[in-house]
């Protein structure tokens, strides 16, 4: 399975060396034409209006768009997490709007307020952990929409479908789990497209 990393901006090479780890093979995707040669894209951290931006410049917001419709599976982490969501406070206009989420940038503080912590997350076994970076925060998720991590009351990772969006840097420590769970989503993915 080949997942791509968008890369505009953010950790590329540690999400990939994470894919790797988890059993995939890894590549940046700096161009469209590259999403027909992947099974599922990770949309890193950094910072979401540049990464917007930079999506609408390089003819990235219909591409993804479409890529989701096909059914391939979509991960944002931290900055990728608002990327992908409906609805993002106190901003009129979403960037992919495709994961039926409301968040909240920068909820946790700045990056002084950065902190590591242990999380249960539904579908792996035994605590991740997560480093959080002026992370955003999910304040309300639509039907369909499966919580699978809290930390403190409030939602940090969840999934809709082929949609799985992470507050957290989780290619930021050496725990490959949550690479390896989306992984697994492709490959379902994958089957289930598959002819009889």
């Amino acid at each position: 399975m080949t997942i791509g990393v968008l890369a505009l901006q953010g950790a590329v090479a540690e999400h990939i060396r994470m894919i790797e780890k988890a059993g995939g093979t890894g590549v940046a995707v700096k161009r469209t034409e590259q999403l027909a040669e992947i099974d599922g894209i990770i949309i890193p951290g950094g910072e979401s209006t540049t990464i917007g931006k930079l999506m609408r410049t390089y003819q990235f917001i219909d591409a993804l768009r479409e890529f989701s419709r096909q059914g391939k599976p979509l991960f944002g982490t931290c900055a990728g997490l608002i990327v992908l969501a409906k609805h993002i406070a106190g901003q009129e206009e979403a960037h992919l709007g495709l994961m039926d989420i409301q968040v909240a940038r920068n909820a946790f503080g700045r990056q002084r307020e950065s902190f590591e912590t242990d999380l249960d997350i539904k579908g792996i076994d035994h605590d991740v952990r997560a480093v959080f970076i002026r992370a955003p925060l999910i304040e309300q998720v639509g039907e369909g929409v499966e919580v699978l991590a809290m930390y403190r009351d409030q939602i940090v990772a969840a999934r809709q479908g082929h949609l799985l969006a992470a507050s957290f840097h989780p290619e930021l420590t050496d725990d490959e789990r949550m690479h390896a769970y989306f992984l697994d989503m492709v490959r379902e993915t994958k089957q289930e497209g598959s002819p009889c």
